[in-house]
């Protein structure tokens, strides 16, 4: 199965110069239980924004230079070279240009949708919903200066 897992304004920013542009401790804690034990895929940049790789996680790194690597990432070249490293399993987490590219193959979106315009650079586009079901909801208010936001599980539609 192939995941993505994002957060997103209302806007379409998921980012603002390599971070994310809100800090919601539940939509981190809600990210290292969806991913936590299985293969992530991402963008040299995403993997370039952690402090260090994260725990329990295989870090597949898309990227399209050759002689790139860095301690506790694989480097795969092409879309198909990421996937058999997931070994058809991958949790998908960004950035913006690597979402385009695996949207095709997606099965299931986890998407955190966050209530209000937010500034940034990076943006990904609504999901198309003839595409898109979604099967599950929780909303959460603002509080303690930050945005109000919903939990979203989106599935492709078949």
């Amino acid at each position: 199965m192939i995941s993505f897992h994002l957060a997103r304004a209302a806007n379409g920013v998921i980012g603002r110069e390599g971070k994310l542009p809100w800090h919601i401790p539940a939509d981190l804690r809600r990210f290292k239980v969806e991913t936590m034990g299985r293969p992530m895929v991402m963008g040299r940049k995403t993997f370039d924004s952690f402090p260090a790789p994260l725990p329990g996680r295989r870090h597949i790194v898309l990227t399209r230079d050759p002689r790139w690597s860095a301690p506790g990432a694989e480097a795969a070249h092409s879309i198909d070279q990421a996937l058999a490293l997931a070994g058809g399993d991958a949790a998908v987490i960004g950035g913006a240009e690597i979402f385009a590219m695996f949207l095709p193959m997606a099965d299931r979106i986890e998407l955190t949708e966050v209530h209000g315009d937010i500034a940034g650079d990076a943006i990904v586009p609504p999901f198309d919903p003839l595409a898109w079901r979604e099967t599950a909801r929780e909303d959460f208010e603002s509080e303690a200066g930050r945005p109000a936001y919903s939990f979203v599980t989106l599935e492709r539609v078949r």
